[in-house]
């Protein structure tokens, strides 16, 4: 949903605006929490997007409070960029950015009318272990990372070593992942993607993501991790 250009499949395929999409969705669901994975933080001011969540966070809300997520990134796609008119840049001036808009985004959130219901969760996607995970340690509520579960246990770590030095309990921000090992496919059979989804909670990660494509997915993947899940919630302590 982050990029405008589909990333897996026919790279002229059929593909939406995320942030329409998100605000059709908050109207059309009752429970589940909604956001891009990830917005791209180079595709709009802001202090825009800040409001564009809140938004979004007033539709989606039940009981008074809304169930949108912010998911954001620096930007690597570089076909959005230059199809939509976007200066691309370096990496290192896409992060620079992203450190810089955060602060920028909440302090819009304070000073909206309505404010936001609740202090909308910030996600963050990448794993680049001097830059984006600093700012991950700084900012996030949730870090969405990539790879094997060896690879993710060792960006826990980097990221847990970020947050002592910046003086923040690494208990606060909420471990993401894929259980497919490569983004964007399913593992060739459920046995896996739900030995991934294992793997991944038995080095931390508490939100998995199950990728899907095209205009009329099979949820199949989606209703057998959602039984793992609950199977693991009702599993007899050891």
């Amino acid at each position: 949903m982050g990029p405008l250009f589909p990333l897996n499949g026919d790279p002229d395929g059929l593909h939406f605006e995320a942030w329409t999409q998100l605000a059709a969705w908050a109207e059309a669901t009752e429970r589940v929490e909604i956001g891009a994975l990830v917005t791209c933080n180079s595709y709009r001011n802001p202090q825009l997007l800040a409001d564009m969540a809140r938004t979004v966070d007033h539709i989606s809300a039940r009981a008074g409070v809304g169930r949108v997520i912010l998911g954001l990134g620096a930007g690597w796609f570089e076909r959005d960029y230059e199809e939509y008119g976007f200066e691309f840049g370096g990496a290192g001036e896409r992060l620079s950015a992203l450190a810089r808009d955060l602060p920028l985004i909440r302090d819009r959130w304070s000073r909206l009318n309505p404010a936001p219901t609740r202090d909308i969760p910030v996600l963050i996607g990448g794993g680049g272990e001097r830059r984006t995970l600093r700012i991950v340690a700084e900012h996030a509520t949730i870090w969405h990372g990539f790879g094997d579960p060896a690879t993710i246990e060792h960006k826990h770590s980097v990221l847990d070593q970020w947050c002592r030095r910046l003086g923040r309990d690494p208990a606060d921000i909420e471990r993401s992942a894929g259980v497919a090992l490569t983004p964007g496919r399913l593992p060739e059979a459920v046995s896996d993607y739900t030995a991934n989804a294992e793997a991944l909670y038995a080095v931390g990660t508490r939100l998995l993501t199950v990728g899907l494509s095209g205009p009329n997915p099979d949820l199949g993947p989606v209703r057998d991790l959602l039984a793992w899940r609950d199977a693991r919630r009702t599993a007899p302590a050891r």
